[in-house]
C-alpha cells in the first residue's frame, strides 16, 4: 500500500508539490509569454521559446518525479544559457527581451540549486530501497 503522505516511493518527496518545481515551470511559461508583450527579433524570440519551452518540461519533470536530481540540474543549465544567450544570440542591446532571459534565468538557477538538497534526499532514500 502506498503512504500518500509519504509519495509513492516511500521518500517523503511527493509528486507535485515541491515548490521550486512548480517556480521553473511557471518561469518556463511565463518566458514563453513574455515574447507576446517584449519587443524581440527572430533570435530572442527563438532563444525564449525554445529555453522557456525546456525549463518548463523541465519544471513538469522534476513535479513527477520528485527524487531526480538531473531535472535539478536541468533547471541551472537552463537557467545558466538563459544569462547567456542575450550575447551568444545577438540580442543583448534589447533592452526588454536580454533583461527578460537575464532575470528569468538567474531564477532559474535559484530555484534549481534550492531543490537539489530535497531531490537528493529523495534520490538517496529510493536508492537506498532498491538495494
Amino acid at each position: 500500500m502506498v503512504d500518500m503522505a509519504r509519495g509513492s516511493d516511500g521518500s517523503g518527496a511527493r509528486p507535485w508539490t515541491r515548490w521550486q518545481d512548480w517556480g521553473a515551470l511557471l518561469l518556463g511559461v511565463y518566458l514563453i509569454l513574455a515574447t507576446l508583450w517584449t519587443v524581440t527579433g527572430p533570435a530572442a524570440l527563438t532563444a525564449m521559446i525554445l529555453l522557456g519551452a525546456l525549463l518548463a518540461v523541465s519544471g513538469v519533470w522534476s513535479l513527477a518525479m520528485p527524487g531526480s536530481v538531473a531535472s535539478e540540474y536541468a533547471h541551472v543549465v537552463l537557467g545558466i544559457l538563459l544569462v547567456l544567450s542575450p550575447w551568444m544570440f545577438g540580442y543583448a542591446g534589447s533592452g526588454g527581451a536580454a533583461w527578460t532571459s537575464w532575470v528569468v534565468g538567474v531564477l532559474a538557477v535559484v530555484v534549481g540549486v534550492a531543490a537539489l538538497p530535497e531531490a537528493s534526499s529523495a534520490h538517496r532514500s529510493r536508492t537506498a530501497r532498491q538495494h
